[in-house]
């Protein structure tokens, strides 16, 4: 208890005296000095009324467990609000009988805070995209629906759920479905932008309006798009204003000299449009305005155009806005139409946002007299579109928190166990009365030990998709029915496994081992479902495209498709979507690290593939593996680098050794010097090229640390290759970015933490080819 980094206190005897460990001390507060030793009741008795009930039913031989139980525990002497989580257990003396209490407890008020802090935002955020008069909208990759604002319901009148997937078009106007879903399959197939103007019917009127869809696509860190985000728009004012726009445009063009009944023309139909419309000359001066434009300028600028006005002139007093206002103008009286957001206003009093969309005026004969200007004030919506962003930046931000904390958490739990184990054996191993049996025991535990760690990190890498791996091309056919044999005492005696392999080859480049492991965890998840008996299935079939998982777009293939079928109780709906993060697990404590399908699908996604799940409760689970499927290796090799290998024993090399870090090159160049080989440790790369400059016919071979200052490992050993074609070079890392990215550097991997055996096998490959040219020289 005492030594615990748990907080918690032991409650003894007639009157409960306090005893706890330091982990416990913080809670206590201005009570600390007086709290060891003294009854229960005094210590605590600010909140007596609430635990007393606890300590009653404690006594009388019950066990409570409560969660985020709210106190004001005034540690400081002042009123708060605290939190707590805590385990009430009775303790029994020799007799049996209940003598007191024991109590675990965890203050949770930051978790409790953040939960809160996290709701309400969520509650803002729906608040916000509820009350704006856009009907924002997310889709998957491939253009199903996945949610909408209720007010796409009121204006259509559309069921709840019915948008869903393709739902939505049939609100659409008939004749607008096809040119409207041409559009989105444009737009789904490049990623570029969607913008498409479509008819819906209203429910509350029965008329159809035109709308305005647009949306943007979210990417991940490669570029894959995850999802749409969009809003839809009513634009049916606009669209009947921009008809008679371009009527009114016709119409002036035959009859630019009937002022008269141009005035009146443009008083009909544009002061009944809130958009604000304007037309101007070559030279700026004021043709047309309706009211909104000219009230809109009086707001902003203190004075009211009039036809016949020079606009720039107007605008002498804020020379910026002048300026802006003569660019787009320009562009548009010299012939160009198109549409932009901007902002206008003098900051001294109002400042603005305006879609703004540009038309060239031509009269009778065609020739180009001025530009039509239509705005709409945008600057609300820009804001809410604005504050939607920070509210999604937030909470994207907590759930990237929250993962972060789950594994780390887990990473630190499981890597503190194997140094448990180590430490431990260590000290053991330092007795020096330690029998001969129980020394090999330690030395064996520690051995595992570092295995089990290396094999947690590369999981984690795996699960990152920085795995360092060595891809080979192999017949996936041929390794099950290998790995076969090795899944019987995985999956025990009563589980039966099955395998359905098509009667032809089926190539595969990938890394064996991280093949064989992620088959293991999935053999192992399979098994641990079922509970130790039925029938596991491995099917594999080849030349299959690769379908559409968790909104990743497919691919045509070929796909090696390789599916673990078992009988188990499945997967609940609520955990499908989570089975692949790492630490998540459904088993019970001790029972797995939750890093299985992690690294299945972290192998999966760095081999070109992806890993799917299917499931049903009570009727068992799919997990389907894709690799891409490639053409069959050359013959040839494999009995000259064995017959290599076995010249090779007995050899002695001459070794140049590129280690930065000072422990690693000791123990490197002891276990070269053990196995009989010469060895020259230089602290660096650059050390190392000038060893090489001195004496080039020196070194037999060159084993060099990819990650270090200055220049890397590989960039060493790319050189030494330009420069000594003959000279090999090993590669030794626990991690490198540039090996996870790029497997095809050229050069042997040995990975650490490394043993010695597997430096002795990667210098006695070298050594026998040095000794057969050799042999040939002679």
């Amino acid at each position: 208890m005492l030594s615990c980094p748990t907080a918690m206190f032991l409650a003894w005897g007639p009157d409960l005296l306090c005893f706890y460990n330091d982990a416990y001390r913080p809670f206590l507060g201005y009570r600390l000095d007086a709290a060891l030793g003294r009854p229960f009741r005094e210590v605590w008795a600010s909140i007596w009324d609430e635990i007393a009930p606890l300590v009653e039913a404690t006594l009388a031989g019950e066990s409570r467990t409560l969660t985020d139980l709210m106190l004001d525990l005034s540690r400081d002497g002042r009123p708060e609000r605290s939190w707590w989580s805590f385990t009430y257990s009775p303790v029994l003396d020799d007799d049996g009988a209940v003598r007191g209490l024991f109590c675990v407890t965890a203050e949770t008020t930051a978790r409790v805070l953040g939960e809160a802090a996290l709701r309400e935002s969520e509650d803002h955020f729906r608040h916000t995209v509820e009350l704006s008069p856009q009907v924002a909208w997310t889709c998957d990759p491939s253009g199903g629906i996945t949610s909408y604002a209720s007010r796409w319901l009121a204006l259509t009148g559309q069921a709840p759920g019915e948008p869903l997937g393709d739902g939505w078009v049939r609100a659409l106007h008939p004749d607008d479905v096809a040119p409207t879903l041409a559009v989105f399959a444009a737009s789904l197939a490049s990623g570029d932008p969607v913008d498409v103007e479509y008819r819906i019917r209203v429910a509350a009127t029965g008329e159809h309006r035109w709308m305005r869809a647009h949306a943007r696509p979210r990417r991940d860190e490669a570029g894959a798009i995850l999802r749409w985000y969009g809003v839809v728009e009513d634009i049916h004012d606009r669209r009947l204003a921009e008809d008679a726009l371009r009527g009114l445009n016709r119409t002036l063009e035959r009859r630019i000299a009937e002022a008269l009944a141009q005035r009146k023309l443009w008083a009909d139909v544009f002061e009944t449009t809130s958009a604000l419309v304007a037309a101007l000359d070559p030279d700026y001066r004021v043709l047309a305005a309706n009211r909104a434009y000219a009230d809109e300028f009086a707001r902003l600028y203190g004075v009211r155009p009039r036809a016949g006005d020079d606009l720039l002139a107007l605008l002498d007093a804020v020379p910026e806005e002048r300026e802006a206002v003569r660019s787009l103008w320009g562009r548009a009286v010299a012939g160009e139409e198109f549409t932009v957001v901007a902002e206008f206003g003098d900051p001294e009093r109002r400042r603005a946002s305006y879609e703004i969309r540009f038309t060239v005026l031509h009269d009778g004969d065609g020739r180009r007299i001025g530009a039509f200007q239509y705005a709409t004030d945008v600057t609300e919506r820009l804001r809410e579109q604005a504050q939607l962003a920070r509210a999604e930046d937030a909470l994207r931000q907590a759930q990237k928190m929250e993962a972060v904390g789950q594994l780390t958490g887990g990473v630190a739990h499981d890597f503190n166990n194997l140094l448990t184990i180590i430490r431990s054996s260590v000290d053991f191993l330092r007795r020096p009365d330690l029998a001969e049996e129980r020394r090999r025991r330690y030395l064996d535990a520690v051995s595992d030990t570092v295995d089990r760690a290396a094999k947690l990190t590369g999981q984690l890498l795996a699960f990152a998709r920085r795995q360092a791996l060595a891809p080979e091309v192999f017949d996936i056919g041929a390794r099950l029915r290998s790995v076969a044999e090795m899944l019987d005492p995985v999956t025990g005696a009563r589980i039966r496994v099955v395998m359905r392999l098509p009667d032809v080859p089926c190539h595969v480049r990938a890394d064996v081992s991280q093949f064989e492991t992620a088959l293991i965890n999935m053999a192992v998840n399979a098994r641990d479902a079922m509970r130790g008996e039925g029938t596991l299935v491995l099917h594999l079939e080849c030349g299959r495209p690769l379908p559409v998982i968790r909104g990743h777009a497919g691919s045509p293939g070929p796909f090696a498709v390789l599916s673990v079928v078992d009988e188990g109780a499945g997967i609940a709906p609520e955990h499908i979507d989570r089975i692949f993060e790492p630490f998540f697990t459904t088993k019970e404590v001790g029972k797995g690290t939750g890093l299985g399908l992690s690294q299945v699908i972290g192998f999966a996604k760095q081999s070109g593939g992806d890993v799917a799940v299917a499931s049903r409760l009570g009727e068992g689970t799919t997990v389907t593996l894709y690799l891409p499927e490639v053409a069959p290796p050359q013959a040839g090799g494999a009995t000259d680098a064995a017959a290599a290998e076995d010249a090779g024993d007995g050899c002695s090399l001459c070794v140049l050794v590129v280690e930065d870090n000072l422990e690693v090159g000791r123990f490197c160049t002891q276990i070269l010097e053990d196995l009989g080989h010469a060895c020259v440790w230089a602290h660096n790369a650059e050390a190392a090229l000038a060893e090489m400059e001195r004496s080039p016919d020196r070194f037999d071979a060159v084993f060099s640390d990819v990650v270090m200052p200055g220049i890397g490992g590989i960039a060493l050993a790319r050189r030494l290759r330009d420069q000594h074609p003959d000279l090999p070079v090993i590669l030794t890392s626990g991690y490198s970015d540039v090996l996870a990215r790029d497997d095809a550097h050229g050069f042997p991997l040995v990975r650490k933490p490394y043993s010695a055996s597997q430096v002795a096998q990667a210098l006695r490959t070298i050594a026998g080819r040095l000794s057969r040219r050799r042999s040939d020289r002679r």
